[in-house]
């Protein structure tokens, strides 16, 4: 089916290449950089793309290609540490909230909504802020903004799936609530929960991007995307110093929306009779 797919939306198939590429360098990064990501050298700063520095140099004279590229590992563990844990811990969360009911169910979906009450860039700079500028932090801020998404979902689909036939026939032969929950409802209850991940990792790019902007990500000189793209804000005239790293989260992300549309399209019966 994937490969069907793959036949037939060209956009998918665009975005799954991106993604791969993106993953490639990241791995390699270290031993395809030019030059080192960290080197300052004032005598050739502000320098052009020319053949010696494809994308030119920055404010002190680092080679914008080599920190590109070092870049992608900072921006890919962000946006897939933040999207593992904020589904890992919205799985559980809901499900438990789905599948228990009443009450419970009540109490903890409340407790979700005040997090989305907040509009989410503004909870995560506030949290960022407020606990300093660092990588760990800035992911700590994206996994509490992100949860309760995933918590819905999971809640929505337990509900949908926790009275049908086959869970009602586990239950009669006697199998646990544990068993019940992971192995009967669980595996049923993925694909809007796969789909939403994927398309939520090119947000979280944007969002950990944007955090470095505001000075709340990694602390300098770590190469990251958002960061040298302030550091271009600050040297308009200097279009290649933000254009390149601009340019890299633009197809990260891209990539990740279009696996996303691609998955959504595969996993829905409804959307699926069409391919």
């Amino acid at each position: 089916m994937l490969r069907k797919l793959m036949r037939s939306d060209a956009t998918f198939t665009m975005g799954f290449a991106l993604f791969v590429a993106w993953i490639l360098v990241a791995v390699v990064a270290q031993w395809i950089a030019p030059y080192d990501s960290l080197a300052q050298n004032l005598a050739i700063r502000f320098q052009p793309p020319t053949v010696e520095h494809w994308f030119g140099t920055d404010s002190i004279g680092r080679d914008i290609l080599s920190r590109v590229l070092l870049g992608s590992r900072i921006s890919l563990f962000a946006g897939l540490t933040t999207i593992a844990l904020a589904s890992s811990f919205g799985l559980i969360y809901g499900g438990i909230a789905g599948y228990v009911g009443g009450i419970v169910d009540d109490v903890m979906m409340r407790v979700s909504e005040m997090v989305l009450a907040f509009p989410g860039i503004i909870l995560a700079m506030t949290i960022a802020a407020a606990l300093g500028p660092s990588l760990f932090n800035s992911l700590l801020a994206m996994v509490v903004i992100w949860w309760p998404n995933y918590a819905r979902v999971m809640r929505s689909m337990v509900i949908a799936n926790k009275n049908d036939e086959y869970v009602e026939a586990s239950r009669s032969l006697g199998a646990s609530h544990f068993r019940v929950f992971f192995v009967e409802i669980l595996p049923h209850s993925l694909g809007p929960m796969l789909v939403l991940a994927t398309l939520d990792f090119g947000n979280a790019i944007l969002l950990f991007s944007g955090l470095s902007y505001l000075g709340l990500g990694s602390p300098p000189p770590t190469p990251e995307w958002g960061a040298m793209v302030a550091d271009g804000a600050l040297n308009f005239n200097y279009w290649w110093i933000s254009a390149f790293p601009g340019l890299a989260i633009l197809t990260m992300a891209v990539g990740a929306n279009f696996i996303g549309d691609g998955l959504r399209d595969l996993l829905d019966p409804r959307l699926r009779k069409g391919m």
